[in-house]
């Protein structure tokens, strides 16, 4: 969706080994490992690897140079533009191999922590304003009464939490898969970040979509702008948890193999949003779950721990959107209903918004109206269930016609008795089964 956005900064080149404020010895061993493991050899293949430019590159192949890590093969590549070829010596390889023994993380070099601070304020959540337009755009498929849209729009331009609750089946999935759409722009995700000495991968091809780069033309005199390759440009992520989701799924992931770490969901939603739907349906109370995202909602910060313990502080900025069926006082108290900045009520249509999402959805199937259908529906059905109306009524009822008329061999039609026999397939009458 091509949507009026701010540019997000990108992140800046380093230019040199001073930029990159990690330790020298942590970034000769990745470009050992990389080479070890990847058999890359020139310094172009090897700057591909490890997503640094060609000049920090040489100087960290000079610097293993000089360590007697590396030997130049005294050969020119003649498939990389007869750039020089190197390789590792014993010493190296040897070198290598502890490295690897100690932490297999290899290939993109990581991002500092602190580097890294400074790249989410630059694309934070929270500087995106989000115009009435923007998110009528977004939502143009559901039908929603102009009031909600008064209480979403500053929700989503503060960046702050939001509790969407209501009875299920009126689209608080939908409007908040609509509020992600509504964003519209790009971010910055490193591949790995550093803390510590420790890796942390961020960069997950499941939660990101990666935007394709253009490549540069040889023969054109602009060159497409850079950034660090450190990291992918996305688009805003998304993570949409439901009833699986658990407090474990919200720590560091530690891979006893690799010696590695995985950046927890909530990290890996960074500048984008983080949706829990189904609140109450998860294995833990959804009180202990709020708790757990105090700090994150009021301080922009969450706390992780490594496995000596160590606890230390990252970036929390992410839009989250708690939704439920739940009516808020029964599973909050009141200190953690204050902490969720915005409460907003998702309740079923009116008659007037239920008929014309009725004739939208109607239209779209080629279903054709009946008068004595929609009469007897609203006249006869309704009064049953005390008129309470659900979005997700009409496309039932609907689809469940076409699918009477696809078995009887009949053209798509509505009737009364059509209306029956759906209707029988929206609700399961209250009977004892005898077993």
């Amino acid at each position: 969706m091509n949507m009026q956005t701010t540019s997000v900064m990108a992140p800046p080149t380093p230019k040199g080994l001073g930029e990159m404020k990690l330790p020298i010895v942590m970034m000769r061993d990745i470009l050992l490992k990389t080479m070890f493991r990847k058999n890359v050899d020139t310094v172009s293949e090897v700057a591909d690897a490890i997503c640094l430019p060609g000049a920090v590159t040489q100087e960290l192949i000079d610097i293993s140079r000089e360590q007697k890590l590396l030997e130049a093969t005294g050969t020119l590549n003649a498939n990389s533009g007869n750039e020089m070829g190197y390789q590792l010596t014993d010493a190296g390889k040897a070198r290598a191999l502890d490295a690897l023994s100690q932490s297999e993380y290899f290939g993109a070099m990581p991002v500092p922590l602190d580097v890294y601070r400074e790249q989410v304020k630059r694309q934070s959540i929270r500087n995106i304003q989000v115009t009435r337009d923007q998110l009528t755009g977004a939502m143009g498929h559901l039908v929603l009464p102009d009031s909600l849209l008064d209480h979403l729009g500053p929700a989503v331009s503060a960046g702050r939490s939001i509790l969407m609750y209501g009875p299920p089946g009126n689209g608080k999935s939908s409007i908040s898969n609509g509020i992600r759409d509504a964003l519209g722009d790009n971010v910055y995700v490193p591949r790995a970040i550093e803390y510590a000495g420790q890796v942390i991968t961020v960069y997950d091809p499941i939660v990101h979509t990666a935007i394709e780069q253009e490549a540069d033309d040889p023969n054109s005199l602009r060159r497409r702008k850079r950034f660090d390759s450190r990291y992918v440009q996305c688009e805003r992520p998304t993570v949409v948890t439901g009833g699986e989701l658990t407090l474990g799924m919200l720590d560091l992931v530690y891979n006893p193999t690799a010696r590695t770490y995985q950046a927890p969901l909530q990290l890996k939603s960074t500048g984008g949003i983080f949706i829990v739907d189904d609140l109450g349906r998860q294995q833990e109370p959804p009180q202990a779950l709020i708790n757990r995202w105090i700090v994150p909602l009021e301080e922009n910060k969450d706390i992780l721990g490594l496995q000596s313990g160590e606890k230390f502080e990252v970036p929390f900025d992410t839009l989250v959107i708690f939704s439920t069926n739940f009516h808020p006082n029964e599973i909050f108290d009141q200190a953690a209903l204050r902490r969720i900045f915005f409460k907003i009520k998702i309740g079923g249509p009116n008659q007037e918004d239920f008929l014309k999402i009725f004739a939208m959805v109607a239209r779209k199937r080629g279903m054709p109206l009946d008068e004595s259908a929609l009469v007897h529906l609203l006249k006869v059905k309704y009064p049953t269930i005390n008129n309470v109306y659900a979005n997700y009524q009409p496309i039932f009822l609907i689809d469940q016609m076409i699918s009477i008329c696809e078995f009887e061999g009949i053209p798509y039609q509505m009737s009364p008795d059509l209306i029956d026999r759906a209707w029988a397939n929206m609700f399961v009458k209250d009977e004892t089964i005898v077993k």
